[in-house]
């Protein structure tokens, strides 16, 4: 949707001689002198001594001058409002409309951000949610139920997060352990006796992946509206993971493995002298022998996520074998190229890709090519050698990641290819190093949730989920949830899938 006030906003040339010296992203917030109208220069002249930050510069397009952002000192949004004073009790005029200053750009992205036209969205949004509350309502075998689903908004090219939120927020367990975490009020001065995380990534900075994590769990599920607005977790996500600052589309997986290890480490300090194992058995009732140890002591993330791989490596001279124990998050699989032709499931050239398929080609023996030769300790150089992974210790949750974006000479392409993956009864055991030791239920998952990219390209397109919650499959496309089936569910071409034990699940639900 075009903003309508970039026409009337946009009155500054691209003349270098009026902007202050040095690179954009530099720039201080401070009374520039090319100020368009005396209101303005009034503005800058009260804020130029307590404010000189060279943080989140923004350059106003009708004048020119430099304030910062909303996560600074907010100057940018206060010379927004001051510019909308003399147009309260006065009659608008067609000269008056054109120097509202409504229209910014940040000097880093060199994206445009217009405050009146967000405020219309707002103003139709809240219009809209308190309109829609009515329709949340959905006809199951002839009753009437509420629909408790919420959505998340799109801040920009963010369908990618969102996803990865709605797919995570219905893995029960994992879900739960955040939702029951204390609340935790950051602020400057004393904490009041409120409990406050002592994390690697807060530093000096003020924010919390986990407690803004934990706030957007609890806003969903709740059916008190339409649509959540994750910015406070978006604007923690920038300061923590800078490959995800802008608006560009990114990759959804890459995402979620960011926002795990975050997470990961941000809990391993725990909080308030709570030591993370005894918050494990607190709130998650999860044992000390089913963790999996990544970079340090044992988290949730890792309780629930995290699998031990064996990695088997025979020289093909000498016969050495060497074995390597690996943890793991999620497994990538690759997509045989026998079947990359075959785009959907009703396509008749070929046989069907299924999931067993690609695990199959991850741990069958694979033999290395000439640029992955092994060093053997034995023959005391490189030599050739064969390669295969086991699954020492399966997860509580599997996460399976298809690899559907290879590079090429010049771009990276979509694997289009349609995979058939199962809803129920995933067996694991025949990918086990020792399947003899395992239950007979203790290697079958259910799928919980699954991530669709939609599109030609990694930098494009667009990502939904499907999830599954008490029972019904739910679609999520940012704003916008709605019931459907299993039908439908096992169409789509996934690019991540969530399993969940079988055991684990039942034993959730005895505690």
């Amino acid at each position: 949707m075009e903003c309508p006030h970039l026409g009337s906003s946009v009155c500054i040339v691209p003349d270098s001689a009026k902007f202050p010296p040095g690179s954009p992203s530099s720039w201080c917030c401070s009374g520039s002198p090319m100020i368009a109208c005396l209101m303005t220069l009034l503005f800058y002249f009260s804020h130029l001594i307590v404010c000189r930050s060279n943080k989140s510069p923004w350059v106003c397009l009708t004048c020119s001058g430099v304030h910062c952002g909303r996560y600074v000192n907010g100057h940018a949004k206060k010379h927004y409002e001051d510019a909308q004073v003399p147009l309260i009790n006065h009659k608008k005029t067609e000269k008056q409309e054109k120097v509202q200053h409504t229209v910014c750009m940040d000097c880093s992205s060199y994206s445009t951000y217009c405050s009146a036209f967000t405020a219309d969205r707002h103003r139709k949004r809240k219009l809209l949610e308190n309109s829609s509350l009515n329709n949340k309502l959905l006809k199951i075998n002839g009753s009437t139920t509420a629909l408790s689903a919420t959505g998340l908004r799109n801040l920009g090219n963010t369908c990618f997060m969102n996803a990865i939120l709605q797919s995570l927020s219905n893995i029960q367990q994992f879900c739960c352990y955040f939702k029951e975490l204390p609340a935790v009020e950051l602020r400057n001065g004393k904490t009041a006796g409120r409990r406050t995380y002592h994390t690697r990534s807060q530093g000096d900075n003020g924010v919390s992946l986990v407690e803004e994590f934990r706030k957007t769990l609890c806003a969903l599920w709740q059916g008190s509206q339409t649509a959540f607005s994750p910015e406070s977790l978006f604007y923690v996500v920038w300061r923590i993971m800078p490959n995800f600052r802008g608006y560009q589309q990114q990759d959804a997986h890459e995402f979620m493995r960011y926002l795990l290890d975050h997470l990961h480490l941000e809990l391993q300090g725990g909080f308030n002298g709570v030591t993370c194992s005894v918050i494990l058995q607190e709130n998650s009732g999860l044992s000390a022998g089913s963790r999996c140890c990544i970079n340090g002591a044992s988290t949730v993330v890792t309780a629930i996520f995290g699998g031990i791989l064996q990695n088997e490596v025979n020289c093909l001279i000498c016969g050495t074998e060497s074995r390597k124990f690996d943890p793991f998050l999620d497994l990538s699989l690759d997509i045989p190229s026998q079947f990359r032709n075959k785009r959907s499931k009703n396509q008749e050239n070929g046989p069907t890709c299924t999931l067993r398929d690609c695990l199959r080609s991850f741990t069958d023996l694979e033999e290395l090519d000439e640029t992955e030769l092994y060093m053997c300790h034995k023959c005391k150089k490189k030599q050739k050698s064969t390669k295969k992974f086991w699954i020492q210790k399966l997860p509580k949750v599997l996460c399976l990641h298809l690899k559907r974006f290879h590079w090429t000479a010049y771009l990276r392409n979509k694997v289009d290819t349609y995979v058939e993956f199962p809803l129920r009864g995933l067996d694991m055991k025949c990918y086990l190093l020792e399947p003899e030791n395992s239950g007979p239920e203790s290697c079958l998952y259910d799928l919980a949730a699954v991530v669709v990219h939609h599109g030609s390209g990694v930098g494009s397109g667009h990502y939904t989920a499907y999830a599954t919650h008490e029972g019904r499959w739910f679609h999520f496309n940012d704003s916008t949830v709605t019931l459907t089936d299993e039908e439908t569910v096992v169409k789509a071409k996934a690019y991540i899938l969530f399993y969940v034990d079988r055991q684990a699940t039942s034993g959730s639900e005895k505690l």
